[in-house]
């Protein structure tokens, strides 16, 4: 990794901040994005001790509502003018339906509406022979994608507008490894277990609760980034795209998740709700 750039969301904590960490002790120059300054001031120290000859940086956005998701991917840009490796791995889950700014239900806009803005900004600042690499989860296998519905206006729960969002992560990123195809471009995404980290630390009530209790028997956020980092770096997978990762091995998601016209038409709704891409 050395002499690359990689740009990762999601790094201040859990998985993330593991896979940042490894991959500036590999050399990377590693440019994130935090939420809060405090956070991102003390995960920019941790990188520095990482690897203290690449000049790291961070970008403080809240990635909620679409003018911030914009605006972070302009700062990442003038940051990071080119890029080897993008990590789309910021998540969270809700325990009650939140609407953004925008209109948007919470986890659609975090989970999902974030990696499409923030790719599609960055796009052109893409190296040849670039990898992304998203964050999904098997919690897909249990969802259905109801474009009349894509917001949970009626029968929202945590957990099923959390696998909605992972169905969109899976759906986007095989549809970004076919858009681009010939570019040299690889899109691929992960599943990296059920891991013990500060993910839902913010949900209250039976969310709350049942994350609570399992997190005794949870991965280590050092094994659920595993295959992230291996995505990531390794020359091993150099040209594999479209995939849905479980443990350094390809694996089936979905039916849901493989339906290519779902996958467009998920898309282009994106890219309406957002104003951009094509």
């Amino acid at each position: 990794m050395h002499g690359k750039t990689v740009v990762i969301t999601g790094a201040t904590s859990g998985i993330g901040r593991v896979a940042a960490e490894t991959l500036a002790r590999e050399g990377a120059r590693v440019v994130f994005v935090a939420r809060a300054a405090a956070k991102g001031r003390a995960m920019l120290d941790r990188l520095i001790r990482a690897n203290p000859d690449a000049a790291h940086d961070w970008v403080e956005a809240d990635l909620s509502t679409l003018a911030a998701m914009k605006a972070a991917g302009q700062s990442l840009l003038a940051k990071a003018p080119r890029i080897d490796v993008l990590i789309n791995n910021a998540g969270a889950i809700f325990d009650r339906r939140e609407v953004t700014a925008d209109g948007l239900e919470m986890t659609f806009a975090v989970n999902h509406m974030a990696y499409f803005v923030i790719t599609e900004m960055l796009r052109r600042a893409l190296n040849p022979g670039a990898s992304i690499v998203s964050t999904a989860s098997n919690a897909h296998a249990f969802a259905r994608l109801d474009f009349d519905n894509l917001q949970f206006t009626h029968g929202y729960s945590g957990f099923g507008a959390y696998g909605v969002s992972k169905l969109c992560n899976v759906l986007w990123s095989g549809e970004l490894a076919r858009r681009l195809e010939g570019a040299g471009v690889s899109s691929n995404c992960i599943h990296p277990g059920a891991v013990n980290t500060g993910f839902g630390d913010n949900a209250k009530g039976l969310i709350g609760a049942l994350l609570g209790l399992g997190k005794r028997f949870m991965l280590t956020p050092a094994q659920g980034a595993d295959t992230l980092i291996y995505l990531a770096s390794s020359p091993d997978v150099a040209g594999r795209t479209g995939g849905y990762w479980v443990r350094r091995a390809p694996a089936q998601p979905s039916t849901a998740a493989r339906d290519r016209e779902s996958a467009r038409r998920l898309w282009e709704v994106s890219a309406r709700l957002a104003g951009i891409g094509g």
